[in-house]
């Protein structure tokens, strides 16, 4: 990785919060705790309500209120931003969410703007245990009227936070918890033998690969990029396998230039750290089966965690969730 990238996504994420908050008056972020010096539970809204003291607003502990409440906000015409302060929460306001929220845009009769942005700090690795290390993306995909992000090292949420709350639609940004620390990858060179580049609409598919045909194209949202990227490395090194990472900023609706010459690989493979069932992994096989012109001769594989409640003890989770070695060895195993 190259030695000038020293900003991290956390840091990424806050100064985007900054910029938007400084140019958009309309602009509120509501959450548990937000408010400095705590500067909420991954310190993500860390020194914005020194800069904005008026519009961090910290709640009491009552998902489904303060989350009616940033409803209510929308409909006036302001752009509120929600923090949960684990994914898991969002359960809890999951009725303002769906039933209010993602509906608003339409319900009424002809279409009105309703800019609201749901920050859900997802995902394991952090020995939370079952309530608190979940990734929920999967129960929100297929609700109408609600658009689906996920955090990544390849992202640059200063140009993409505006665009979202420029939408009008309501939208969630899931955040792999472990994700915040690692540093943002912002050459087109990975290491030696992996570079990056984005396509697509605004440029939202970050890809990596190496210089030659990939014969493995690897499907996963940002939070899951850095075990994928681990084992790409082992398949190339120890098996002689080259894959291509794409990793989406949108993960719903899902984008057709995900799988834009798809049908060139041996095997694609979708990963992330939703139980099975129901999945962003379905949602994109159902896509890519359903283009006729794509060979139906193409293995897909899709990699998930184990269907179980995710245990506190790190050795255990890591048997649950779908860590570079697992992720190794499945793509190995599909392709004898």
């Amino acid at each position: 990785m190259a030695s000038e990238m020293k900003e991290r996504v956390l840091e990424n994420l806050n100064l985007a919060l900054s910029k938007l908050l400084e140019k958009d008056e309309r602009v509120v972020v509501i959450g548990e705790d937000i408010v400095d010096p705590y500067g909420g539970a991954f310190k993500v809204t860390r020194g914005l309500s020194e800069k904005f003291p008026e519009r961090i607003l910290s709640t009491p502990i009552s998902e489904l209120g303060f989350t009616g409440f940033a409803n209510g906000l929308a409909l006036a015409g302001r752009r509120p931003i929600v923090e949960f302060m684990f994914g898991d929460f969002s359960l809890l306001a999951a009725d303002q969410i769906i039933n209010f929220a993602a509906k608003s845009v339409e319900m009424y009769g002809r279409t009105y703007a309703h800019s609201i942005l749901f920050r859900c700090p997802v995902g394991g690795h952090r020995g939370y245990g079952a309530t608190h290390s979940q990734s929920l993306q999967k129960h929100f995909i297929g609700v109408p009227g609600l658009d689906l992000f996920e955090l990544s090292p390849l992202h640059d949420m200063n140009h993409r936070l505006p665009r979202i709350l420029d939408s009008g639609r309501p939208s969630i940004l899931f955040e792999q918890k472990t994700m915040y620390g690692q540093l943002r990858i912002q050459s087109s060179d990975l290491d030696n033998y992996f570079r990056v580049d984005h396509f697509g609409d605004h440029e939202d598919i970050a890809r990596v690969r190496v210089d030659r045909g990939a014969d493995v194209l690897i499907l996963c949202p940002g939070g899951q990029f850095d075990a994928c990227q681990k084992a790409a490395r082992q398949l190339l090194f120890e098996h002689g396998v080259e894959c291509e990472i794409r990793v989406p900023f949108s993960l719903y609706p899902v984008s057709d230039d995900l799988l834009e010459d798809a049908g060139s690989f041996s095997l694609v493979v979708t990963v992330e750290e939703s139980t099975p069932g129901g999945t962003w992994g379905n949602e994109v096989a159902a896509k890519f089966g359903s283009n006729s012109d794509r060979s139906i001769q193409n293995k897909f594989l899709s990699i998930t965690a184990v269907d179980s409640p995710i245990p506190s003890a790190h050795h255990l989770e890591r048997q649950v969730l779908p860590v570079a070695s697992k992720i190794e060895l499945k793509i190995k195993d599909a392709l004898q």
